[in-house]
């Protein structure tokens, strides 16, 4: 059947993962969309890392946030923190689970740290080897929602319960990375330094070379990621936008500062975002 003439489909289904996953993964995402106008949709910066294994047809990657890296196409695929926009291409058909990936869970499921992956997306086999194709050819042949969820649970813990302790990213950076999302991005880099007892130099540091993106861009990006699913939740219920009440009650200095962050950070200003949702 030609791309865009499917039967119309539309289906997003989010799933928390079971507590004892929840450190390492704080979301499933499982999508499947058919007989849609082909579109380009934006992979924003977020706190967590992207693991996506595929459904049907492979993902396409029209650009990536280094601009270095060639477009191409995955089967799975698995991709850093960024703070920069991707862009995702289909022609009509997409589908598949995404999994929101905490860096704690970077090294415990990826067996690396973050700051590896950092701007970067490389094919699931890159990473997890052959189970990349096992999680794959499982999901695939499982024919509901909540049971491809089971299925990738079960094989998530069993890959944590492999290890004979998951590896940890150090409780000073443990400490740092929650902070600034507890405080939306907020908080700052001196009061982090303060607060674990490091210098800045110090924090500055051993943060990039575990998570890949300095603290004050982290805390870029998890004051962006909130603010844009505030606004999402505005849209999305037919609310005032309020653009400068959001700004002031998400820390920036001004309208003028958010709609800056959000062109350096999706790529366009909060109301075309919102619009090509």
């Amino acid at each position: 059947m030609a791309a865009g003439t499917d039967t119309l489909i539309s289906e997003y289904v989010p799933y928390t993962p079971a507590a004892p996953l929840r450190p390492y993964v704080a979301l499933f995402s499982g999508y499947r969309e058919a007989g849609v106008a082909p579109a380009l949709h934006r992979g924003l910066p977020s706190p967590y890392l992207t693991v996506i294994f595929t459904l049907d047809d492979p993902l396409v990657m029209a650009a990536h946030p280094r601009p270095d890296q060639a477009p191409g196409t995955f089967q799975t695929l698995i991709g850093g923190l960024h703070s920069s926009p991707a862009l995702i291409a289909h022609d009509g058909r997409q589908s598949g689970i995404q999994l929101a990936v905490t860096p704690l869970g970077a090294r415990a499921l990826l067996d690396m740290p973050a700051s590896e992956l950092a701007h970067i997306d490389v094919h699931g086999t890159e990473v997890l080897g052959s189970l990349a194709g096992h999680i794959q050819d499982g999901l695939r042949t499982i024919p509901d929602w909540p049971s491809r969820f089971a299925f990738l649970e079960a094989v998530l813990a069993q890959r944590l319960g492999a290890a004979a302790a998951p590896a940890g990213i150090g409780a000073e950076i443990g400490y740092a990375w929650q902070r600034l999302l507890d405080s939306g991005g907020t908080v700052s880099v001196a009061e982090l330094a303060a607060e674990t007892g490091w210098s800045d130099r110090h924090l500055r540091g051993r943060f990039r070379a575990e998570t890949g993106l300095g603290p004050k861009e982290a805390a870029r990006v998890i004051r962006f990621d909130q603010t844009r699913r505030r606004l999402d939740r505005r849209g999305a219920a037919g609310r005032p936008l309020d653009l400068a009440g959001l700004a002031s009650s998400a820390g920036y200095f001004d309208q003028a500062h958010m709609d800056r962050e959000f062109r350096q950070l999706a790529g366009c200003p909060p109301t075309t975002w919102l619009a090509e949702g």
